[in-house]
């Protein structure tokens, strides 16, 4: 027997490691041949990186009633997505951008809402307003779920906004990647067709079959594997994948302890592999060995870039400390809707 650890804390849930299995199809896009490609110097046309990243949080449950008296379960709650706006080539300093939160009034399917303004006392700690959003369900989480569903949206809107087009004309091979998103955790939602890749911290599913998983052990920092073409059963989600390392495993860890799966939008079809996608692969070990975390300062690392945990910290502060916010929230219910006020 032999036992290894999981290098992140056990306060995290689910660790880093997992290995569901994976029920879809996997294809050879760019080689058949398996084994570990070298890492690539990251392109001078390359000016500009966004790391991109959504954080959100409920902060009050609540029980509604319209004004035509129909009621239901919501929630108030917020979230944010922002950017670090880097040079890859280190040429100029990182800086925060578009980082500022949203406000949301979820509430249950049916009922007619205005935006909800919490307007403070002290003028100086600013207005809170939370625009209603319909949720799509009566389920309990459901309002958990809208305000996640509008926070992916924004999220993948600012990814896609920043990055370079990714051409649609298989003839076309220029160099068009100038600006490339990286976005944190997998990709969602449907393909605006930006130069966007998805960097998955955590292996909750291992999609390599027992074969070809061993390459992951064997990769050295930097090197990636091949791209595949990985599309569920289901089909309902088809992605470009490969496998980046970013730092070798200690021998006391498992290990694919430093690897990270990077994903790209791609076609139903797999019978073309666009070539921006084959230069964001090749650069992705050396930029990624850059923007990589250190496990004296994140326990995540070096899956947690360092530029995503100041984009963690920066978004935690936009939406302002959680027990204030509730505690305004308390209040405005009882300044507005307190019987003795209202009589």
């Amino acid at each position: 027997m032999r036992i290894r650890l999981d290098p992140w804390p056990v306060d995290i849930e689910g660790g880093q490691l997992a290995l569901t299995p994976f029920e879809g199809e996997l294809i050879d896009i760019e080689t058949p041949r398996w084994a570990a490609v070298a890492a690539r110097p990251i392109p001078e046309r390359l000016e500009r990186v966004y790391v991109v990243d959504g954080k959100r949080r409920m902060e009050s449950r609540v029980f509604i009633e319209d004004d035509d008296g129909a009621a239901g379960m919501g929630g108030f709650g917020a979230y944010v997505v922002g950017a670090v706006s880097l040079c890859p080539h280190g040429t100029r300093p990182a800086e925060l951008t578009d980082v500022k939160a949203k406000r949301v009034l979820a509430h249950a399917p049916g009922l007619r809402l205005d935006p909800c303004t919490l307007s403070p006392r002290d003028p100086h700690t600013g207005r809170l307003l939370y625009n209603p959003l319909e949720n799509t369900t009566s389920d309990p989480l459901a309002a958990l779920h809208t305000l996640q569903q509008a926070m992916l949206a924004d999220e993948q809107e600012l990814s896609h906004g920043y990055a370079s087009a990714v051409p649609i004309d298989e003839q076309d091979d220029r160099e068009w990647l100038t600006t490339l998103s990286v976005q944190d955790g997998t990709l969602r939602g449907k393909n605006l067709y930006g130069a966007v890749v998805g960097c998955v911290k955590t292996i909750q599913t291992m999609y390599l079959p027992p074969d070809r998983a061993s390459l992951l052990a064997e990769l050295k920092p930097g090197e990636r594997t091949p791209i595949l073409h990985m599309q569920y059963n289901n089909k309902t989600v088809t992605r470009f994948i490969w496998y980046v390392r970013l730092c070798e495993a200690a021998f006391y860890q498992h290990p694919m302890s430093g690897v990270m799966r990077l994903e790209m939008y791609a076609p139903d079809e797999p019978d073309f592999l666009p070539p921006i996608v084959r230069q964001v692969a090749n650069l992705s070990g050396n930029l990624l060995l850059r923007l990589g975390s250190h496990a004296h300062k994140d326990p995540r690392a070096p899956q947690n870039l360092i530029p995503t945990a100041a984009l963690e910290q920066a978004m935690a502060r936009s939406m302002g400390s959680a027990d204030l916010v509730t505690r305004r929230i308390r209040a405005h219910i009882a300044r507005t809707f307190d019987p003795a006020v209202l009589a």
